[in-house]
């Protein structure tokens, strides 16, 4: 019994230690630098921008990609990259804010981008000859405060002028680590206070002579990784086929880095070719998962009437249906993410936490167990 009581006092010891330490680190390093993996809780309102993506949005724990923040997305070769970034772009558009598409590698289609909902009319677009002046011109856009998102596309592309200007052979060794480096320097704090999401694109490289663990590395050093609130790695892990013919990818990311919420989770979605990320798939899938939508068989049912035979009919009945379709995709959303705060409530949860606090101060002067006598 002694012996369980001193438990007991030892561990709470230990959580109001815990919880003073805790509280010491958001103070010194800010909230959400420290947090339980299974906490899934209200969460202060972060201003972010929708992927397009239900399950990515999902993943990402606050519902898109944060605002005021660097998100770097990387991954093989026609892995979905761009296509990604551009949905985010047409999302973005959407909600009425300016969108700027720096294309390091002179590749944009406007054609494939109008497609996926992007307004190319109104997308600003630079087409830089160095990797100084595409840095240059992201830093003049976040400081005008005028740009509420902005692709970077990518980071491999992004040439040094010293580079550009040498011989072929010459040797630039960490040229353009460096050129990162001092631009994510000066980015970061202008990125913040302009609130503007910054987007950078990667690609992957080998690392020569790995025995254990992936030889996988994206281009441009170390300083993006550190740079970034959110790092996404996306991979294509299949065919879409119609009959014999592939009409698209199955897509996976992974939030390899997450800031803002409990990282390492992952969505699954498909992106059809010339149409991008199929939301009216994902309804179905996150929808027979969650209980929303019935399936017997091949037959897929809602609110007990069937909406088609087969998952290809069942995503053109969404289509055609675009009122059912929200009406579902506002359901999942109410039941997968976390509550969004308001000012007061957020302020009213500071004020029991540091009232908490000072209970917890006072408690470790007056209600120290006193050792026995003897």
């Amino acid at each position: 019994m002694a012996a369980t009581q001193k438990a007991a006092a030892h561990k709470d010891t230990q959580d109001k230690a815990l919880d003073a330490a805790l509280s010491q680190i958001e103070k010194q390093f800010g909230k959400g630098s420290v947090m339980r993996l299974g906490d899934s809780g209200a969460i202060p309102d972060v201003e972010v921008v929708p992927t397009g993506s239900l399950a990515l949005d999902v993943a990402l724990g606050v519902g898109g990609l944060p605002r005021g923040r660097v998100v770097e997305v990387y991954g093989p070769e026609s892995s979905g990259k761009t296509t990604l970034a551009l949905q985010v772009v047409a999302e973005a558009q959407k909600l009425g804010g300016t969108a700027a598409f720096v294309d390091a590698e002179h590749a944009l289609d406007p054609i494939y981008a109008e497609k996926l909902g992007v307004n190319v009319n109104e997308l600003l677009i630079s087409q830089p000859d160095t990797g100084e002046q595409a840095l240059e011109i992201t830093d003049m856009l976040v400081r005008s405060s005028a740009v509420d998102i902005i692709v970077i596309d990518s980071v491999a592309a992004l040439t040094p002028k010293a580079e550009i200007e040498g011989e072929m052979g010459d040797s630039h060794m960490g040229l353009q680590a460096r050129l990162m480096s001092q631009a994510l320097r000066k980015l970061t704090g202008n990125i913040k206070r302009a609130n503007t999401l910054v987007i950078f694109i990667n690609q992957i490289r080998m690392k020569i002579g790995v025995m254990f663990g992936s030889p996988e590395t994206t281009t441009g050093g170390n300083a993006l990784k550190f740079y970034s609130s959110v790092r996404l790695d996306i991979r294509r892990i299949g065919a879409i086929k119609k009959g014999d013919e592939v009409v698209g990818n199955q897509t996976r990311v992974k939030v390899v880095k997450n800031k803002i919420a409990p990282p390492f989770r992952t969505a699954e979605f498909e992106i059809l070719y010339g149409a991008g990320i199929s939301s009216e798939g994902e309804l179905i899938d996150l929808g027979v998962e969650h209980g929303l939508i019935n399936k017997a068989g091949a037959w897929y049912s809602y609110n007990k009437d069937r909406i088609g035979q087969g998952k290809e009919n069942s995503r053109q009945f969404m289509i055609e249906h675009p009122e059912i379709a929200h009406e579902i995709d506002t359901a999942l959303r109410e039941k997968l993410l976390p509550k969004k705060l308001t000012t007061a409530e957020v302020t009213d949860i500071a004020d029991k936490a540091a009232e908490k606090a000072a209970d917890t101060s006072t408690g470790k002067t007056d209600k120290t167990p006193k050792r026995a006598a003897g």
